[in-house]
């Protein structure tokens, strides 16, 4: 597994493996409570209080204060658990593609259709 010799693989790509996922352990947690409606409303009504309730690091909350997507990613989000976060957000897994490839959301999507080709 040629991956396990270089971390960081594919420029702007942040590996998810173990050591992200403890890092990222209480965020991960947070963002999957957010699938209750009454999670979100909690969360919606103080959002410190309730990373806090999580345990989540002083990065971990001023990337979620800030909306900073990829840093979310750099402090061990995975993306699947962020997903329901940036949602809130009004954001899709396209934007997040865009994000960490640097292209716009109409580029990306672009990338994707001539990668289906």
């Amino acid at each position: 597994m040629s991956y396990l010799n270089n971390p960081n693989p594919i420029s702007g790509t942040t590996m998810f493996d173990s050591k992200m996922a403890m890092k990222g352990y209480g965020l991960n947690k947070m963002c999957y409570s957010l699938n209750e409606a009454s999670a979100r409303n909690a969360f919606q009504q103080d959002e410190m209080a309730y990373c806090d309730q999580f345990g989540l690091t002083d990065a971990q909350k001023a990337a979620i204060r800030d909306r900073d997507v990829l840093k979310l990613l750099e402090e061990g989000g995975s993306i699947y658990y962020l997903a329901k976060f940036v949602g809130m957000l009004g954001l899709n897994m396209q934007d997040i593609g865009a994000l960490q490839t640097g292209v716009t959301v109409e580029e990306f999507q672009q990338k994707l259709v001539a990668a289906g080709e």
